[in-house]
Formats: structure tokens, sequence, C-alpha cells
């Protein structure tokens, strides 16, 4: 420590003592990014980035680690993810140097339409229980990744999960909080509290957690494929749970049920493509955020300031309108998403802002034609191979509904559908695609891969997304810094079943804005609002394809880690 002395030497300059600066990263950053060359995983949860480094580390490829990782988040963040929801992804081959988009998002039942709800007098469809049970489309998203782009049997990649199903794991922090805040309203569901509450109440922070019967249905999947789920025993019984509880969810639902290679869709921001998936998803909105931010000098603003707090809120505001009239299954509509994401368009909506004046409402475009909890994760290998990857089974513990014996619970997507209006682009209709909140995302330049990423956080997700890409792009900042950062969220009544935003909505602001910015934003007649928990999760791996060296992000606001080897 012979350099202690100089060091306090320059700290008490003129007998004052004066704050140090941090050696790396903005005064709001955790650390510093991680740095490694053979392969790179970010997850929300450490024993899933280990599992998926352990993979590569088998000859694995990023999206053998990926189902990995998902598998054992099912296992150990079940309030937010697990086969019994839906997936997405997109994955950056590097042998054919372009990028593929999975929509693992199941249908409604064929059983179902909107007229059981209008004959009940029901505007919306509720969240817990039978009603918004859709097909699970998770495993087989699995699958479809697996066959084109895997390497080592699917028994190998699941068995980690199995082995802590098992044998336990202790329950993190973040995750702990998130089992406790919405038990209550499902304990009466069907075999939610003998999974989930088997001591009579949820695990705490550091408690061993064993869910054997999940380890049970992963090792019928590992061992009899994705049909054991859709067309054998898990799908059986399925059917008999949901037929004894009132539910519409069939066997045959199950057994017809597949997922899509879709096209992703991207933007050019200041030289960079930012990609995202198609609607169903809500991925479009983040791009047409960045179309309308794109012809403001953000750079010139600064991060934190009210002047750009203000002109993002109202490009979400705008984006939003679109989202809640347009964004619905691509198979029972035709979406203009050509003229959602052309620059005349964002011309157009980018003039409706005032600099000064928080708008109270905005109309959508006139052309022919909300919590939410979920799981992110990117991972990459020494080949070169990316994959954004999201799943969620939607709202905190979803439906409720656990089936005997299977260990998960059915996600309750289609509480998103409109069933008050038939006309609606997102109305319930028999075997139909809800509208989606998760959405992964992918950023390249001159045709290579640049940032892998994700935010998780229902209908955060695509203001989280535009906010990483001007972090990044116009603010200069790293991976890191760019997902610790504070966040705005902007929340407004607009939501896809059609309703209006009115009266401008609330603009939540996360520690760290100024007291001053938040003044000013006021004087612009912003409402600015108080919330917890509700700016989303982020993880991202950036490549540098000169040194072939790969940074890993994860912030702070979950149990998150990322690693490299």
């Amino acid at each position: 420590m012979k350099f202690l002395p100089f060091v306090l030497a320059l700290a008490t300059l003129g007998g004052l003592v004066h704050a140090q600066d941090r050696l790396t990263g903005e005064t709001f950053t955790t650390r510093s990014e991680v740095l490694a060359q053979n392969g790179m995983a970010a997850t929300s949860q450490p024993l899933a980035t280990q599992v998926a480094l352990d993979i590569l580390k088998k000859g694995g490829s990023a999206i053998d680690a990926a189902i990995a990782a998902n598998a054992v988040l099912g296992l150990v963040e079940p309030a937010s993810c697990g086969i019994g929801g839906d997936v997405f992804a997109i994955v950056w081959s590097a042998k054919e140097k372009k990028l593929y988009g999975l929509n693992g998002s199941g249908r409604s039942p064929k059983s179902l339409s909107i007229d059981y709800f209008i004959d009940k007098g029901m505007k919306y469809v509720p969240f817990y229980g039978p009603l918004p049970v859709s097909v699970p489309g998770c495993v087989d998203g699995w699958y479809m990744l697996h066959e084109k782009f895997g390497r080592i049997p699917m028994e190998d990649i699941l068995q980690p999960a199995i082995d802590y199903g098992r044998n336990g794991f202790p329950v993190s922090e973040v995750i702990a909080f998130e089992m406790a805040s919405n038990y209550k309203g499902l304990q009466d569901q069907p075999g939610f509290a003998q999974t989930y509450m088997p001591t009579g109440r949820p695990p705490v922070k550091g408690e061993v957690f064993v869910n054997q019967d999940l380890s049970n249905t992963y090792e019928r999947i590992a061992q009899e494929g994705r049909d054991a789920f859709y067309k054998g025993a898990i799908a059986k019984t399925i059917d008999s749970y949901m037929k004894k509880h009132g539910g519409f969810l069939t066997y045959d639902d199950l057994a017809n049920h597949t997922s899509n290679w879709v096209e992703p869709v991207s933007v050019n921001y200041r030289g960079y493509d930012v990609w995202e998936l198609p609607p169903n998803g809500q991925g479009t909105a983040a791009l047409q955020m960045l179309n309308i931010l794109e012809g403001f000098d953000i750079a010139a603003m600064g991060f934190g300031s009210a002047e750009y707090l203000h002109v993002l809120t109202e490009a979400k505001k705008l984006a939003y309108e679109d989202r809640a009239k347009f964004y619905a299954d691509p198979e029972f509509n035709k979406i203009p998403l050509e003229k959602l994401l052309s620059n005349d368009y964002a011309n157009q909506r980018r003039n409706l802002i005032e600099a000064d004046k928080s708008a109270d409402t905005y109309p959508a475009g006139d052309m022919e034609i909300e919590t939410g909890n979920t799981t992110y994760l990117t991972v990459a290998d020494k080949e070169g191979n990316m994959v954004s990857f999201i799943q969620s089974i939607y709202s905190e513990f979803a439906s409720g509904m656990v089936p005997d014996g299977l260990g998960f619970v059915l996600q309750n997507r289609g509480q998103m559908f409109n069933v008050q209006d038939k006309n609606h682009a997102n109305a319930l209709e028999p075997g139909k695609q809800p509208f989606h909140t998760i959405i992964p995302a992918f950023i390249t330049k001159d045709g290579q891969p640049w940032v892998s990423f994700g935010l998780m956080g229902g209908a955060v997700q695509p203001q989280g997304h535009a906010q990483i890409v001007v972090n990044i792009v116009d603010f200069g900042m790293n991976l890191q810094e760019a997902g610790d950062a504070p966040r705005m969220r902007h929340r407004g009544s607009s939501q896809p079943t059609g309703s209006k935003m009115t009266n401008g909505g609330t603009l939540f602001l996360e520690s760290g804005f100024e007291p001053e910015t938040l003044r000013e934003l006021r004087k612009k007649g912003h409402r600015i609002g108080f919330g917890v928990g509700m700016f989303g999760g982020y993880q991202a791996i950036g490549v540098d394809i000169e040194n072939k060296v790969y940074s890993g992000a994860s912030e702070s606001r979950k149990d998150g880690q990322a690693a490299g080897y």
C-alpha cells in the first residue's frame, strides 16, 4: 500500500476532501462490462448463466445454451417464465451472416370466442383461472430452434434444470420478492399452493426450493421430444385438468400448435440497424419511437434532460396509439408495417410534438387495412452465433393454474385479447395469437452483428428498447452503463383493447434524475408518478468483430449475471 499517501494527498488538495472519480462507468453504473472471447451468457439469474456457460464449454451452440438457461429460469424464476408460456427469439447465424426470427406464441382455444364474454357482459378477460389460458408455445419453440441451430442432444441441454429441480436451489432476492408479491390472489387456483407454497407460504430469500414435478416433466420432454408436451402424456394431463376446472384449452389445441419462422423488421437509427420481430408482438413500437427520435438532436439535449425526456415521452405516446390500433395476429389482420416504419410517416408523427407541451392525447395513424413479467436472456458462442431470447408466462404466476403433477403454471396471455369490439384487430377469435408484449432485439452495423439485447417488463419493453439504443448511440454509453442508467416509463390508458389515452397519462421516472428535471417536466404539463420495480430488467451482449471479443452486461434491477470464458 505504498501508493496510499500519494492518493490521500491528491484527495486532500488545499485541505479539502474531494469526491473521487470512478475508475469506470457513470455514477449510476454498477460495474464494468464483462469481456470474453470464447462465449458469453447474460441472464436474469446467475445459476442460469452458469448453466449456459457449461453448455457452451461442452460444445453446445448459443441456441443450445439459451434453451438450457431458459429451462433453469422456468424452475428458479417461476413467477416470470416457464414452459406454460411463450417464447420469441432473434438468432444471428454466423455461417449465413443473417438474422432469423422465431415467433413461438400460442393461440387461443378453438372452442372459445368473443361471444362467450359478450353474452356474460364481461368487458375484459380475467387475469386468473382458465379463461385467459392460451396454448403454451415455449417447448415447440425450443425444438424448432434446436432443430435448426442445435449441436448437442436435448437430454444434455435439459439435464442441469432436471438436477436443480430435484436437488433444490437457493431462491435469490428479487425472485423471492416476485414469488411473494402475488400469491394471495392465486393460492386457491388448483395446483398452485401445492407446487409453489409447499410449506404454506412462498419460499423466502436463501431458502432451498425443490420442484420434483417440474423435473419429471423436463425429463419426459428430454426423452420423448416436443410431442410429449403437445400430443403425449403432458398434453393429456393438461386437457383433463382444463376440463375438470371449466377451461377451454383442449388436447386438439395443443396437438395442432406450431411455431413460426418470421422475418425480423428493422429501421436504421443514425447508421445502426435496429431489429425487432413483427406483430403480434410490440417490437414495432420501439422502431417507431426511434424513427421519430431520429429527427431530434438527442445528443445535444443531454442524458436526463427535461428536453430529452419530453420528446421521448411524446414519441412513446405516438407509437403506442398505433400499437393499440394495429398490432395483432397478422394471420387475421393486414398490418400496415411498411407505412408504420417509413420515414415519411415518422415525419408526420414527429410534427405533432410540441416542444413545451405534453399532449393529452394523440390520434392513431389513419391507414387502411399492462402489468407483465418476463425473463430475457442472450447467449453468444465461439463461432460467432448469437441469440436474443425472451420467454414469459405474462403476469406474475400468470393464470395460477398448475396442471396435476406437472410443476408449472399455465400462461394467461389470452388476457390481452379485446372482448368488447369484434372489429378490433386484437379481438378474440378461435385459434388466434393474442397481442404480445415480449420482444427480443438486435442491432447490426454494416451487416455485422453488434448488440443482442432485451428488456423485460410488459409495456415498458419498447420504451426500454428505445432508451437502450439512444443511450448507446446518442450518449456513448457502454452496454453496462446503458442498462444501469435511470429510465422513464410512461403509462397511459391506451391498451391493445383499443381504449384511448386521455389526460396525457403518467410519466414515471426512476431514481437518479435531478429534481430540477422533474420540475421542468411538470411545467410542460407532464404528470409525474411514483412506482417501484416497474422499469424492466435488461441483459445484453456486444461483439467487437475486429478483436473477436464479446462484452456482456446484466443490470442491477434483477438478480442476473453476465459471464463469459
